[in-house]
C-alpha cells in the first residue's frame, strides 16, 4: 500500500532515485517537484551562462592583474543559490499558468498542481518564498547588477504565455534563461561589454537548440491542444536548424573569448563542447522521447565543459 502511495506522489518524468525522495519528508515532495529540485538540469542550464560570463570577466580582469579572486568565488556561490531559487520560482509560476494545459499532457499530468497535491494558493505562497531567496541573493551584488537583474523579470513574466501566441516560445525561454550571460560580467565589473552581450546571445541560441530537442517529447500532445513550439515548427528539419543554432553559438562564444582576452584553455573547452553539440545533432531521433530527454540533459555537460575551460584559462589570460 505504501509503495502505491509513494508512486502516486511522484512525477512521471522525474528520476525515482533522486535525493528528494530519499531525504525529504513526503509532505515536502510536492513543493520540491514544483521547484524541480528532483530535476537539477533546469537550474544547471540557468546557472551556466552566469558562470560563463563571470569566468570570462575573470579572464579579462586577470589579464590586467585586477581580478578579485575571493569576490569571483563568492559570486559563483551566489549564482548557484540564485539559479536554484529563481528556476524553482519560475517553474512554479509556469505551472500555475499552464495548470489546464498540464492536465491534458501525459508527461505533465502527474505534476503537483494538475494532480491536486498542491493548491494554487499554496503554489503562490511558495513562489513568494523562493523569490525572496532570489532577491536576497541579488542584493549581494553591485547596484548595476541589481537593476539589471530586476529588468529580467519582464521576460520571465511573459515566457509562459509565449507558446500561446508564437511558434518560437523557445526564443522567449532563451531571453530569460540566458540573462546570466549579462549578470556574471556585470557582477565583477559593474558594467556591460560587447563580450558579455555576445555570451548572452550565444546562450539564447543554445537554449533554442536544447529546448527544441526537449519539446519533441510533447509534440503530439501539443498538436492536439494547440500549444506551439519550435519542435512542431521545425519538424523533420530539426537537425538542420540545430546545426545553425549551435554553429552560431560557437562563433559568438569564440568572438567573446577573443574580445575579453580569454586564455587558450577556454578555446579547448569550446572545442570539446562543440563536439558534444555535434554529437547531439548526429544521433538525434526526434520520434524517440527517451532519447530526446537524454540529449537535452547532455547540455548540462556542455555548460560545465565551457565553464571549466574558462575557469582553467584564468591563470593564462
Amino acid at each position: 500500500m505504501s509503495t502505491a502511495t509513494d508512486q502516486s506522489a511522484r512525477v512521471y518524468d522525474a528520476p525515482s532515485d533522486n535525493w528528494v525522495y530519499r531525504l525529504l519528508p513526503k509532505a515536502i515532495w510536492p513543493y520540491a517537484q514544483l521547484a524541480r529540485w528532483d530535476r537539477p538540469i533546469g537550474w544547471e542550464l540557468l546557472m551556466w551562462p552566469c558562470f560563463w560570463s563571470s569566468a570570462l570577466a575573470a579572464n579579462h580582469l586577470a589579464a590586467m592583474d585586477r581580478l578579485p579572486v575571493a569576490l569571483f568565488i563568492a559570486h559563483l556561490l551566489l549564482f548557484f543559490i540564485g539559479s536554484v531559487a529563481m528556476r524553482g520560482a519560475g517553474c512554479t509560476y509556469n505551472d500555475l499558468v499552464d495548470h489546464k494545459i498540464d492536465m491534458a499532457v501525459a508527461r505533465t499530468r502527474s505534476r503537483p498542481l494538475p494532480s491536486g497535491r498542491v493548491t494554487r494558493t499554496q503554489a503562490k505562497i511558495f513562489i513568494v518564498l523562493q523569490a525572496l531567496v532570489g532577491a536576497a541573493v541579488l542584493l549581494c551584488f553591485n547596484w548595476f547588477s541589481v537593476v539589471l537583474g530586476i529588468l529580467s523579470l519582464a521576460i520571465v513574466v511573459v515566457y509562459p504565455f509565449a507558446k500561446r501566441f508564437t511558434d518560437w516560445p523557445q526564443f522567449f525561454l532563451g531571453l530569460a534563461f540566458s540573462w546570466g550571460g549579462l549578470m556574471g560580467w556585470a557582477g565583477l565589473t559593474g558594467s556591460l561589454s560587447v563580450a558579455a552581450v555576445l555570451v548572452y546571445l550565444a546562450a539564447i541560441v543554445w537554449t533554442i537548440g536544447y529546448d527544441t530537442i526537449y519539446a519533441h517529447q510533447d509534440k503530439e500532445d501539443d498538436a492536439l491542444i494547440g500549444v506551439r513550439s519550435t519542435a512542431r515548427l521545425f519538424a523533420d528539419d530539426t537537425k538542420i536548424w540545430l546545426g545553425g543554432f549551435y554553429s552560431v553559438m560557437a562563433l559568438l562564444l569564440a568572438v567573446a573569448f577573443w574580445l575579453a582576452g580569454a586564455g587558450f584553455i577556454a578555446y579547448l573547452g569550446l572545442l570539446v563542447a562543440g563536439l558534444l553539440l555535434a554529437y547531439q545533432i548526429a544521433v538525434l531521433d526526434i520520434d524517440n522521447p527517451t532519447q530526446c530527454l537524454a540529449l537535452f540533459k547532455l547540455n548540462g555537460k556542455v555548460g560545465l565543459i565551457l565553464f571549466g575551460g574558462l575557469f582553467l584559462a584564468i591563470p593564462f589570460a
